[in-house]
């Protein structure tokens, strides 16, 4: 029993002693298993996510004060400035850890002393309550690190004073700014367009989320910064834009600076090189101007208009689709724009702001009642419909270029007993007429009958489709895809027409310009599209891109953004109706050039209102340049916008040249009174 006893205790005692070594084995295992996972994390903390960490630790440990970049600028096709970023010496003031507001107030005095004996007297005062303001204490506007703009603008005597009494004024820093000008000649300021702080500019969709997933601070948009709103400002928004600079700040937990700055230079956007020529820009804003003035107040029955107020005219290269002249009158100074614009400002010029002659603008007048009595921007194209209505006839099979028709005034439609009539102007009776004649005298019984009624009794109210088709071939109805935020496509009415009275009224009443009212850019592109046979061509208004140094980043090329093919006996029979349309203001031309007059009958208000319209290109043989205009209830198009037209080819001819010759001598123009004209 003993010996058992005893055997049994060994056996126990080693089973328990190989259990332990086998749980002391597990544990050192275990241990060293884990160390070795720690080893193999510190590792890959240190080799592989070291750098990182370092990055963010620095990030943690550092604050980017952002500088807004500086803008391009904008030239015009010889290089001369039209908007353009200039430089600024701002003060600015950095709050120090441990300064106290009555410190603040003190130096704030001290500032305004010296704003008061250097700066610009012409100015209006700051005072020290508005400078402990801008100091911002409270840090309602500024995070602690975060430089405060005391004043811009200063003089040479003011950065003269603060450089050599730095020491005296702690916290404050003098910086170079960029800010936007525009020539005082008010260059295209419709076209260009205008600039708004960011805060103030996120109505429009570009800018909602222009922040959103960017990561690289020198792309960020700052609230403060001013973008483009409107025209090539905001079209080329990205390009002029540039990169901002950055001043990094070593600051401690509590944000408070603890370190000298570094600093990373804002870079300038690139600058525009517009096809618009400043010369026959100008010279296009003063032949409006002047028009205006002389229909208000002319003795002259036929061209007297005394309610035209506003005017638009675009001149574009038949070859290229450069628009060398925009101009929507009257204009406004858009440097008002610089630092915001008040509410008087801004309700004396608000309807002067849109470019008429892209989109639809209202008549400026400050009556309600009154405005909706004019018409806007937007008008019925008239008379200068006809070309392509022959076009379309000759191209349809409807007439012959030798077709002929008798015009005894006015041509009649609808049922016995209920008859509508349309007249010519003044109801002249033009007899025989050959398409090329009708052109030529305008004859809206022509139109009706051999273009509108006769498409309308071949296909019915399919005739409708068939003339829309023509009419967007010509750009007439649809966008002109220049790419200009906002620009209209226009109003097309004869579908609407044939709901509220027939297809076949819709038909006959487009077929002579009374069913379709498009913008002074839309009929630019229609009579390029004329002079050169068939290309609808893109408008042009940047030539090339180049960086801040002059190297070019992207050139433009004519673009085509579609054609028709006509056999050339039908262009010829449209030209030579066009090369004989009387005008006022021609005499003495030195081309022959090929021209539309119109005069677009519109119902505004309950009112009937005439609204001059013009189209010509020259030289006829070889055009090169289309212009259009549009007077809003300006009368007979040969009087009210032919002139117009006249001084901006001449201003063309003398700057650029409508010849491979280059630039000529100012011709001698000269004005008739005595032609007659036809609408």
């Amino acid at each position: 029993m003993s010996n058992n006893s005893t055997e049994e205790a060994q056996k126990r005692e080693l089973r328990n002693r190989r259990s332990f070594s086998f749980r002391l084995n597990s544990f050192f295992f275990l241990t060293f298993f884990v160390f070795s996972l720690l080893i193999v994390r510190l590792a890959y903390l240190q080799f592989v996510q070291g750098s990182s960490f370092k990055e963010q630790e620095h990030q943690i440990a550092t604050r980017d004060v952002s500088i807004p970049p500086i803008r391009g600028n904008i030239y015009d096709a010889a290089g001369e400035p039209i908007a353009y970023s200039t430089s600024t010496q701002s003060l600015y003031y950095t709050l120090e850890p441990g300064t106290k507001e009555e410190e603040g107030k003190a130096l704030a005095e001290k500032l305004v002393r010296v704003f008061d004996q250097y700066g610009d007297k012409t100015k209006p005062a700051l005072t020290a309550e508005e400078v402990f303001d801008d100091m911002d204490f409270g840090g309602k506007v500024h995070l602690p690190f975060q430089q405060r703009r005391i004043k811009s603008g200063l003089t040479d005597k003011e950065i003269a004073y603060f450089s050599e009494h730095r020491d005296e004024y702690n916290g404050i820093d003098i910086v170079e700014e960029s800010i936007r000008q525009y020539s005082p000649d008010k260059v295209a300021v419709q076209l260009v367009g205008y600039m708004k702080q960011l805060s103030g500019a996120m109505s429009l969709d570009k800018y909602k989320d222009i922040n959103e997933g960017q990561t690289d601070p020198t792309l960020k948009y700052l609230d403060s910064e001013e973008v483009g709103f409107d025209g090539l400002e905001l079209m080329y928004q990205d390009e002029l834009r540039g990169r901002n600079g950055l001043k990094t700040y070593p600051v401690d937990s509590q944000s408070r600076i603890i370190g000298p700055m570094q600093l990373t230079k804002p870079v300038k956007g690139n600058n525009l090189y517009l096809t618009i020529n400043k010369d026959v820009q100008l010279a296009t804003q003063s032949a409006i101007t002047e028009q205006l003035k002389k229909l208000r107040t002319s003795t002259i029955a036929a061209e007297r208009a005394p309610n035209a107020r506003t005017g638009y005219a675009v001149a574009m290269e038949v070859k290229t689709g450069k628009v060398v002249a925009m101009a929507s009158m009257p204009d406004y100074d858009s440097n008002i724009w610089q630092g915001g614009i008040s509410q008087k400002d801004y309700e004396a010029i608000q309807y002067y702001m849109g470019n008429g002659a892209i989109r639809e603008v209202q008549a400026p007048y400050a009556d309600d009642k009154e405005r909706l009595k004019h018409p806007s921007s937007l008008v019925n194209l008239g008379s200068t419909q006809k070309p392509l209505s022959i076009l379309l006839g000759l191209n349809e099979g409807l007439i012959t270029p030798t077709s002929t028709f008798y015009d005894p005034g006015y041509f009649e439609f609808g049922r016995e007993g209920y008859e509508t009539r349309v007249r010519n102007s003044k109801s002249e009776a033009n007899g025989l007429l050959t398409a090329s004649r009708a052109i030529a005298k305008s004859s809206n019984a022509f139109m009706s009958a051999m273009i509108g009624n006769a498409l309308y009794l071949r296909d019915g109210k399919e005739g409708l489709d068939i003339w829309d088709k023509y009419m967007k071939e010509f750009g007439l109805g649809v966008s002109p895809e220049s790419g200009l935020p906002g620009e209209s496509k226009g109003s097309i009415n004869y579908f609407i027409e044939a709901e509220r009275g027939s297809a076949q009224s819709a038909l006959i009443y487009a077929s002579f310009g009374q069913q379709g009212r498009y913008t002074a850019l839309q009929l630019a592109q229609y009579a390029t599209m004329l002079a050169n046979r068939g290309s609808r061509l893109k408008p042009q208004f940047v030539d090339h891109i180049t960086d801040a140094d002059g190297n070019i980043v992207q050139s433009y090329q004519k673009e085509v953004l579609n054609t028709v093919e006509f056999p050339d006996v039908y262009w010829e029979t449209i030209e030579k109706g066009m090369s004989q349309v009387n005008v006022q203001g021609f005499d003495g031309f030195p081309y022959n050039f090929n021209r539309k007059t119109g005069t677009s009958q519109q119902d505004v208000g309950g009112g009937l209102v005439e609204n001059a319209v013009f189209i010509a290109y020259a030289p006829a043989e070889d055009p090169k340049l289309a212009v259009a205009v549009v007077v809003p209830e300006g009368g007979f198009g040969g009087w009210g916008a032919a002139p117009i037209a006249r001084k901006i080819f001449d201003a063309y001819d003398e700057t650029v040249g409508l010849t491979d010759a280059g630039p000529k001598k100012p011709a001698n123009s000269g004005v008739t009174n005595v032609e007659a004209v036809n609408p």
